[in-house]
Formats: structure tokens, sequence, C-alpha cells
């Protein structure tokens, strides 16, 4: 089945994580994702990861799925040159690089839209295009102290935290992913491409909610207050009987009334103390002891099937094997196994969002490198083999 960008091409020439994850959502969608990678190690992702079976990357499968690899080394002018053709026949331009590094190798957009007009060229980088700070090396956590959400991630005794996630990243590749679509719908206006400008610290600027107008006109600064919102009760992890932990969150007053029923103490919905929401809030840690009082003598199962029939938001705080395990992750098909010639089957999250009529799809894993070199520069651009052979003899491809 076509996906809905099948019409779309893309070149990437991004690395590591905040351009390609663009490219593999773009890609979950039908695009057609050249990846040009250094001809002699490729994107440093194929030896990223913690745990390497076989000598392999676990994360490059995942973040190069759906993806053509094709050798370029775009810091010689033959690689440049074929940069320049591949951009005659595509839509998008994906890069990571440190801003003005296709300006020094003159594959500036001034240069590229002149070849094709139509072109859309995504830029990914740690602080923009712009600005005073534009030219420093940006990585994602630096992106996420500056956007602000380091500041407010983790206990409140201890130093900011961060989540076990390229959080900074995958949000400025997201981002760069809802530009590249706004772009290509504008295109259909215009006829011509443009600059799509995603900043990792903007990205996460733009997930901070009302952190700046409660500064600036109340004079409130959010800090850290771990498991917990401040004023927002209850929502916090609460203790079982087997000494794990679950998830309520009842803060709403309607829902209040129906996690005092469940625990028996239907009175409390009508106490001045927790009545509103207001008051909770005011009386948040005397509400979480008495709620982690009555969670610690039941087991999970049991409180999640008392919680779950009486309308009150709660779940578990799931791992890789609970997910891997989950009916409705399975029903959902929220997980998708696919097949790797070294791994047998891997599984990997599913595209998302869900599309009725044109849905998402992973056709394969990530590929070796340069194994569409032939394809590409073959069928694409027409090149007989031995001009092909020629380049890779000089190291180009």
């Amino acid at each position: 089945m076509n996906g809905a960008l099948s019409d779309v091409r893309v070149l990437e020439t991004g690395t590591l994580l905040a351009g390609p994850f663009c490219g593999q959502l773009l890609g979950d969608f039908g695009a057609e994702v050249i990846k040009l990678e250094d001809p002699g190690r490729g994107d440093p992702m194929r030896q990223w990861g913690r745990e390497k079976p076989h000598g392999q990357s676990l994360w490059w499968p995942v973040v190069a799925r759906n993806k053509k690899s094709v050798t370029c080394n775009l810091r010689s002018a033959a690689g440049q040159d074929l940069l320049r053709r591949l951009v005659v026949e595509s839509d998008v331009l994906l890069e990571n690089f440190r801003p003005g590094t296709l300006e020094r190798w003159g594959l500036g957009y001034d240069v590229l839209s002149a070849l094709n007009p139509r072109l859309i060229l995504v830029r990914v980088s740690g602080y923009g295009q712009t600005g005073p700070y534009s030219p420093r090396a940006g990585f994602g956590s630096i992106g996420e102290a500056m956007g602000g959400i380091r500041y407010v991630t983790g206990e409140p005794d201890r130093p900011p935290s961060r989540a076990g996630i390229s959080l900074g990243d995958s949000l400025a590749a997201t981002y760069a992913a809802y530009g590249t679509l706004a772009a290509l719908h504008a295109r259909e206006r215009t006829g011509r491409g443009q600059v799509v400008d995603s900043a990792i610290y903007e990205a996460v600027l733009a997930m901070m909610e009302s952190l700046l107008p409660e500064w600036s006109v109340a004079g409130y600064q959010r800090e850290r207050t771990g498991a917990i919102l401040p004023n927002v009760a209850p929502s916090n992890v609460y203790p079982t009987a087997e000494g794990g932990d679950i998830l309520i969150a009842a803060n709403q007053d309607t829902v209040f009334r129906r996690l005092a029923e469940i625990l028996g103490r239907p009175e409390l919905a009508d106490d001045p103390r927790y009545a509103s929401h207001g008051a909770r809030g005011a009386h948040q840690a005397e509400l979480d002891t008495l709620i982690a009082e009555w969670t610690a003598t039941h087991t999970a199962v049991d409180l999640l099937g008392r919680l779950h029939a009486g309308g009150v938001p709660a779940g578990g705080i799931y791992t890789a094997a609970d997910l891997l395990a989950d009916p409705h992750v399975a029903a959902r098909e929220a997980i998708v196994r696919v097949p790797h010639e070294r791994f047998g089957e891997l599984p990997m999250q599913a595209p998302v969002p869900k599309l009725s009529a044109t849905p998402g799809a992973v056709n394969w894993s990530g590929p070796e490198l340069g194994q569409h070199n032939d394809e590409v520069y073959g069928d694409l651009l027409g090149m007989s083999a031995e001009q092909r052979a020629a380049l890779r003899a000089d190291g180009v491809i």
C-alpha cells in the first residue's frame, strides 16, 4: 500500500539522531529516503547503542528503517556535484550539520534552489541557523538545558536530571518533520520550496507549557518536583503490596469522587481539604500519604482492576518486557516485527499516528552501507557502471 508521502523523495545527509529521526518519521509514511553516508565509516549511529549483538548496533535498524543507503563523500568536489545532481531529482534535502557547513561546500540554499526551485531544505541544529549562538556545536543535552526542561526535571534536592532517551534530538527532529509537511503543503500553492529551520533548544522550549508567563506575569519559577506536579493532586506514583508502583491520576473533581468511593472513603470527596482542585493541591502531601497507605495493602493487579472498573485513570510503569507482553499494545499493533539478516526478527515501535487510508509501515530495517548505490546512481542519475567504478576508486562513493 502506498504511504501518504509515497510521492516525496528525501535526501538525508545528517548523522546520529537529530536529522535521521526526522528522516525516519518521513520514511514511515512512504517517503523515499535516500541517506548519503561517508564511504569510509557511514553514519556513526551504525556503532551506537549499549548492546551490540554480533558487533552490530540495535539502534541503527530502527532509525534507518525504510531508508536507502548510498555512499557519498560530501567533503570532495565530486561528492558535492553528486548531491547537486540528486537535488534536481528530489523534493527535500535534510541535514543536521553545524550551520554554515553546506555554504562552505558550495551547497547553500541559494545554490540548491536555483537548481530546483521546489526544493525544501530542512535544517536541524542546536541553536538554529541565525543568532549569535548559531555557530556553536549543539548536542541534544545542551538544547534540553537551554530550552528549560532540564531545570524542572528531577528531585528538588538533587542536580537537574534527564530522561533516559535523547529527548532534545527527537523533539527537534519531530518538529522538523512537522515543518517539512507544512512546507510541502505550502508548495502546492506557491510552487516553490523554502527552508525549514528546527533548533533543538526551541523544540524543547515549545513544550514548556506556561513556564514563561508564569515567571513574567506572576513571578513564579517552576522548580524540580520529582514525581509530582505541585498543586495537582492526587497524581503520583503509589506503592503496591508486592513492592512495585502504579500511577494514579485522579485530580479532577469528579474523578476524585470516584477514587474516594473505591478507597471506601466516600466522605473524602466532601471533606473541605479535598473537595476542590485547589484544596487538594494545598493538601497534596497528606492526600498522597493517605492514598499510599491504601495502595500498599493491595497488589497491582487488584488495584488496577478496581481503578479501571471505577473509571479512575491508572496504570503500570512499563518496561520493554511489559510492552512486548501487553495485549492492548498487541491489539493496536503498536510494535512491529521486522526481518533482519543477523538478528532474525526485530521488534520495534510502529509508525505513529495511525492513518485510516494511508497508514505508515516499516518495510525494511536499516540498510547496509552503500547498499543502494547502484539503484540510486545507476537508475536515478543514469550513471554507467564504469562511472560508478571510477567514483568508487577515487573514494567519492
